[in-house]
């Protein structure tokens, strides 16, 4: 784990409070889709929790930029974020992180709330470009049509990619898109569309509630703990 200068590229809107920024660095990262990493606004005091955050990758690993996303806020690391300006540099501390996706993975799902699709961005990218042979279910839940982010993106990946299934759930008010289903993720959605549990990688990630909800929810449906990777996204 090392310290990175990034210098700021380009800002992407992703939804109404999402936004992604990507940078461009002076010495590759080697991280493992699914890893995280640090920015580091304080440098004097490492362990400033208002300025000094962990973010996922939001990229597959090999590209000439990375990329992090984030819903913004009112905090002060959100703040300093929207106010960088291009070119600028920043400081992050990276790889990190033990909740990643192996090429020998043959079957995985994803269990989503709103922001914790980042990490599974990088892992779905790192499978399209890598063009890895793995059977994928993305179960992404969010509030409303508009907070569905990347939405272009995993289209687009599973248009050209057989084995690459997404539904998208929405629980505040009832879908326009007929891609989008009225319903959270539950029992029911996942013994309707998973016939294999017991054999398949549960990646989830997203509130701690949420994820905790899902843990118990894939272990009665007869998922092996061994095959359960999750990670709360605190503070976000």
């Amino acid at each position: 784990m090392q310290i990175y200068q990034a210098q700021l590229i380009q800002r992407i809107k992703r939804t109404p409070t999402v936004k992604s920024f990507r940078f461009r660095l002076e010495k590759k990262i080697d991280f493992i889709p699914g890893q995280f990493l640090k920015i580091i606004f304080d440098e004097k005091d490492i362990n400033n929790k208002d300025l000094n955050k962990y973010l996922s990758f939001s990229c597959s690993p090999g590209l000439d930029y990375i990329e992090v996303t984030k819903r913004l806020s009112q905090s002060i690391f959100s703040q300093r974020l929207k106010d960088l300006s291009y070119n600028q540099f920043i400081s992050i501390q990276a790889p990190l992180g033990t909740c990643v996706f192996r090429d020998e993975y043959k079957k995985v799902a994803f269990l989503i709330g709103g922001i914790g699709i980042t990490p599974v961005i990088s892992i779905i990218e790192y499978i399209v470009i890598k063009n890895i042979d793995c059977d994928v279910y993305l179960f992404y839940s969010n509030r409303n049509e508009e907070e569905i982010a990347f939405k272009q993106e995993l289209d687009n990946w599973r248009t050209g990619n057989k084995n690459i299934k997404i539904i998208y759930t929405v629980t505040d008010a009832k879908p326009v898109n007929p891609d989008c289903r009225f319903c959270r993720i539950d029992k029911e959605l996942l013994m309707d569309n998973l016939a294999d549990i017991n054999e398949r990688i549960f990646f989830i990630f997203g509130p701690p509630k949420m994820v905790e909800a899902m843990k118990v929810l894939v272990e009665d449906l007869g998922c092996p703990k061994d095959n359960l990777k999750t990670e709360s996204f605190l503070g976000y």
